[in-house]
């Protein structure tokens, strides 16, 4: 039988405010689509991969992520010495230098869930950092909460759903972020992003679709580690779901989204980067990464 008080550390009562769970189910949205992600990028320390690999995957991913409220799915992605050799352009004002980041990590979060979601992973990681369950020796290249703006299909409504694609076992992930020239060309990006670009490079390819988000700041008081997102009003995060390994259609494919985005006058393409999924439980690929 749940109690709403049970014993603490020290055998004192501690109130978790159980009941109040039932009364939060009753309200807000509770729909499936992905209306917000995390998307992390993150480079361990040298000599602290192996340590980093498994405090991610054994604690912090879920605890301090998945057990979260509003977050539905989540997948760890990596990027090995050869990888980090295809990213483009060589001068990225996402990435100094660009190949820093080797471990990605994307959550969904539940559309119009952002603000309480929010609330909860501020207070669990000022916990968690209290308690000494925060590795220190990792940099954040790109840590930011986004929007979603969009999903754009290859096969229209006969693949899987942008809500799927965390959970689908695609076999590679591109990351690209595009800088428009300014916060009100933005949009007309995005239109042509999503009406002419997207679909032209999408017809045909290994990639089965691409959803598109925009930054949103982090809040005043979260961790000192986490740098303030930039590019808030001017760029866009795109997410490129391939059924290929990207290694195997990088030079058909993947190469030139920098060109098309300059050709169209809309703003420059910043960072271009390929991974791979991670087998969660194992140190694979952790010796791959220098």
């Amino acid at each position: 039988m749940t109690s709403d008080a049970s014993e603490g550390t020290h055998g004192e009562p501690e109130d978790t405010f159980a009941a109040r769970y039932g009364e939060l189910a009753s309200v807000g949205p509770y729909g499936v689509r992905p209306g917000h992600a995390l998307i992390t990028m993150v480079e361990p320390h040298p000599g602290h991969e192996y340590a980093y690999n498994r405090w991610y995957e054994d604690d912090h991913f879920i605890a301090g992520a998945m057990a979260m409220p509003w977050i539905y799915a989540g997948r760890r992605w990596v990027a090995t010495r050869d990888l980090q050799r295809l990213r483009y352009p060589a001068k990225s004002a996402v990435a100094q230098p660009v190949t820093a980041g080797c471990y990605l990590t994307v959550y969904w979060l539940t559309e119009d869930r952002y603000a309480e979601h929010m609330r909860w992973t501020v207070g669990i990681n000022k916990r968690l950092n209290r308690d000494g369950r925060v590795f220190q020796e990792r940099t954040h290249v790109l840590t930011a909460f986004h929007d979603r703006e969009a999903t754009v299909y290859r096969d229209g409504a006969a693949g899987p759903r942008d809500h799927h694609a965390l959970d689908h076992p695609y076999a590679g992930l591109v990351l690209e972020v595009i800088e428009s020239e300014s916060p009100e060309r933005r949009g007309e990006l995005l239109d042509w992003l999503t009406a002419r670009h997207l679909p032209r490079r999408l017809a045909g390819s290994p990639a089965a679709l691409v959803t598109v988000f925009r930054p949103t700041p982090l809040p005043s008081d979260r961790m000192a580690y986490v740098k303030q997102v930039e590019g808030v009003d001017t760029r866009l995060t795109l997410l490129w779901f391939l059924q290929c390994d990207p290694r195997m259609c990088w030079e058909e494919f993947l190469t030139g989204l920098d060109a098309d985005v300059e050709r169209s006058g809309l703003g420059r393409v910043e960072f271009v980067a390929p991974f791979i999924p991670t087998i969660p439980g194992t140190d694979r690929y952790v010796a791959e990464l220098r």
